[in-house]
């Protein structure tokens, strides 16, 4: 009965244009990183903005959470093919976010910087969209831990290794710079409607 109603629902996100080629639908959450899971302390947690800005800055998680709050939901699509729809998140916007620091017109990538060293990376106009967050919160709850607590960003409309989790910095650079994934081989726009999983390949 459960892969019944998941293949029900499937066809219907494809009938609607919401599945991406190659992706099935899943009504979990799966779970996966590379390398070990980050525990971070909420309270001692700080996110690190520099690079193109015309003062460094440090915010805490207090300091997140004081800014104007923002939810949304989207569906979020992985590279190892599966798909979740209506997912629901809370944050704060990235475009608002942007109205706490003093962005250098220079500045055309934001490097998101995460525990253990990851990186990835996007053109600041991709994160300006509507639906994009610095996230604290899932389905109403503070994230778990495997999902990128206490911070992570959101970034629905690529695959979902361009949200990173466990976020502790956001670089503002004048020129685009590959990270952990796009350096090991993963396409650097990473579109889900254009199955942008590999680089050098239109489809995969």
């Amino acid at each position: 009965m459960f892969d019944q109603n998941r293949r029900k629902l499937e066809d219907e996100m494809k009938s609607a244009g919401r599945l991406p080629p190659g992706q099935s639908l899943t009504l979990r959450f799966p779970v996966l990183h590379y390398g070990p899971t980050a525990r971070l302390d909420k309270e001692t947690w700080s996110l690190r903005v520099f690079g193109l800005v015309g003062e460094e800055k440090v915010f805490t998680f207090h300091d997140l959470e004081a800014l104007p709050t923002t939810k949304v939901v989207a569906d979020i699509h992985c590279v190892t093919r599966w798909s979740k729809f209506d997912t629901a998140w809370e944050g704060v916007l990235f475009r608002d976010f942007l109205e706490q620091l003093d962005v250098q017109p220079e500045a055309k990538y934001v490097i998101a910087h995460a525990a253990h060293g990851f990186t990835t990376n996007l053109p600041l106009e991709v994160m300006l969209d509507d639906d994009v967050l610095i996230a604290y919160k899932y389905d109403d709850q503070p994230l778990d831990i495997e999902h990128g607590f206490p911070v992570r960003t959101l970034v629905p409309k690529k695959y979902f290794w361009k949200s990173a989790k466990w976020l502790t910095g956001l670089e503002f650079a004048d020129r685009d710079r590959l990270g952990f994934w796009e350096q090991a081989g993963y396409h650097n726009e990473a579109d889900p409607f254009k199955e942008q999983r590999f680089a050098g390949r239109g489809a995969f």
